[in-house]
């Protein structure tokens, strides 16, 4: 449903255009320093005022109900809003019947029998990741001094993104991405096989990004072109360091004490400016759509920090569990 994790449990919540967004954290040990300014940061990067993002522009300031007291974590669910007020409706209801191509609308119409929120995306939109990322900053701060960092590394194909993205303006069009997660510092032994693995938690709270359409760790896909010899990652110390990482910091499901690597490929927005064909739900006859509104060309450009907070989420609910089951974590192994 909407709630990620076992120890460390993120539930998102809001849609769209309606009243307000958030997030309920439970699980988060008591006396975590906590405070608004905290989250500014990564607000921000949420939001980058770059070319190719959405001209939508909320302030994004969390708004901080319960599970804090005096500027520490209390031990109750934490539970943080954030006020829609920079939202566009017009036209939505008209265009309920409407599905764009390659969106969620055609199938949130028919699951929740027409009674979904069309406004935005409602629940599907990637407005719905302000949650995610305001857990990621509390995440991030159980996890230290693990430290993870994702940048975009390609733009439709390209490494010149301003070019790409202003080419693709002019077009009415939009682009997918591809981006990278790096994450320092990260002790051997986390990750509990079999369907706990790091890969399988990492690779479940991802896909529920909106727009990510694939997922590789270390060499990835590579992989399948390579030879044993030219894959296997040569061990030259006793704490696991290796001479390559080509398994992208994971064994057996299992963190081996490298980097973790990872990959992400991010679909081109479904929104665009070009004609479009559609079916009208309700005479299931083909017509014309154009999409107006404020979408982004290229969202890829906003994933980096939600990436960091997905992943940060996993690593906070593992580093739990291993103190839950008997284990001893102290930051070191």
């Amino acid at each position: 449903m909407n709630t990620f994790g076992r120890f460390f449990r993120a539930t998102i919540f809001g849609e769209s255009h309606g009243e307000i967004v958030g997030v309920i954290i439970d699980g988060c040990p008591a006396g975590l320093p906590l405070s608004v300014e905290d989250f500014t940061e990564d607000m921000k990067r949420r939001r980058p005022e770059i070319k190719g993002v959405t001209d939508r522009k909320e302030k994004d300031v969390p708004i901080i109900e319960s599970g804090v007291y005096e500027g520490r974590t209390d031990g109750s669910p934490i539970t943080i809003i954030f006020e829609n007020r920079d939202v566009a409706s017009d036209g939505y209801e008209e265009r309920k019947f409407l599905p764009r191509p390659g969106h969620a609308d055609f199938v949130a119409f028919k699951k929740y029998g027409g009674f979904n929120d069309p406004r935005g995306g409602g629940q599907f939109s990637g407005r719905m990741t302000v949650g995610l990322v305001a857990a990621g900053v509390v995440a991030k701060k159980i996890i230290e001094p693990l430290k993870p960092h994702a940048e975009v590394v390609e733009v439709g194909g390209r490494t010149d993104f301003l070019r790409a993205i202003c080419e693709a303006q002019v077009d009415g069009d939009s682009l997918g991405g591809i981006v990278e997660c790096t994450i320092k510092n990260v002790p051997v032994g986390l990750g509990e096989p079999f369907f706990d693995s790091v890969e399988s938690l990492i690779s479940h709270i991802v896909f529920s990004i909106p727009g990510i359409k694939g997922i590789e760790f270390g060499k990835g896909f590579e992989s399948a072109r390579m030879k044993g010899s030219e894959y296997n990652d040569e061990f030259v110390s006793e704490k696991g360091e290796t001479k390559t990482n080509n398994s992208g910091g994971i064994n057996g499901g299992i963190t081996n004490g490298n980097d973790i690597v990872f990959r992400v490929a991010v679909r081109p927005t479904p929104s665009i400016k070009k004609k479009q064909w559609t079916v009208d739900l309700r005479t299931g006859k083909r017509t014309e759509i154009e999409i107006k509104g404020r979408h982004d060309i290229c969202f890829a450009l906003r994933v980096p920090v939600i990436l960091e907070a997905a992943c940060s989420i996993v690593f906070a609910d593992l580093m739990l569990m291993e103190q839950r089951i008997g284990r001893v974590w102290n930051g070191k192994r």
